[in-house]
């Protein structure tokens, strides 16, 4: 449904803005080998869309919108979204938004960790962090992952809507 570019793009729009240093690394080679050009993927990572194509460009700035508001879009964002690309290829964009997000979660720590245990020149862990928040996050990988099953499982036979937004003023 999105192409790999497609999707690369919207992987670098979320890492942008949560400045994880491990998925940029990843992405970064995952779209180099895609065939993209470094100058787009050095201009995504800054937080540049003018060369992003009129068609991925609403797609671009609402995985901005989503990672900047900590998963809780506006509505109108979203109802964006759907207009412009029908009920399937918005809920694709979502879940590549998701499984950036989620990347992000794991990433941060994990890439913090190990600069923490570095010996490269310049490689510091993230001042924010900590090796306790560090391990813990990496850790409850195995508690979160069956939970997120089971969650899904359940909101799919309940029919709950697979996108909070948030409350308009």
């Amino acid at each position: 449904m999105l192409s790999g570019h497609f999707t690369e793009r919207l992987m670098l729009a979320v890492t942008e803005v949560n400045q994880c240093a491990m998925c940029s690394y990843a992405h970064t080679k995952m779209a180099l080998e895609s065939g993209m050009d470094i100058k787009e993927i050095e201009a995504m990572l800054a937080g540049d869309h003018t060369d992003v194509n009129e068609e991925e460009l609403p797609a671009i700035l609402f995985a901005q919108h989503y990672a900047e508001s900590r998963g809780l879009p506006s509505r109108a964002a979203w109802q964006a979204v759907t207009r412009r690309y029908g009920e399937a290829k918005s809920f694709a964009v979502l879940g590549a938004i998701r499984m950036m997000m989620v990347g992000n979660i794991y990433g941060i720590p994990l890439g913090s960790l190990l600069a923490r245990f570095s010996v490269r020149a310049g490689k510091k862990p993230d001042p924010r962090s900590s090796l306790g928040y560090e391990l813990a996050i990496l850790l409850s990988l195995f508690v979160f992952i069956p939970c997120a099953a089971i969650h899904a499982a359940v909101c799919a036979a309940l029919g709950t809507p697979v996108l909070a937004t948030q409350k308009e003023a």
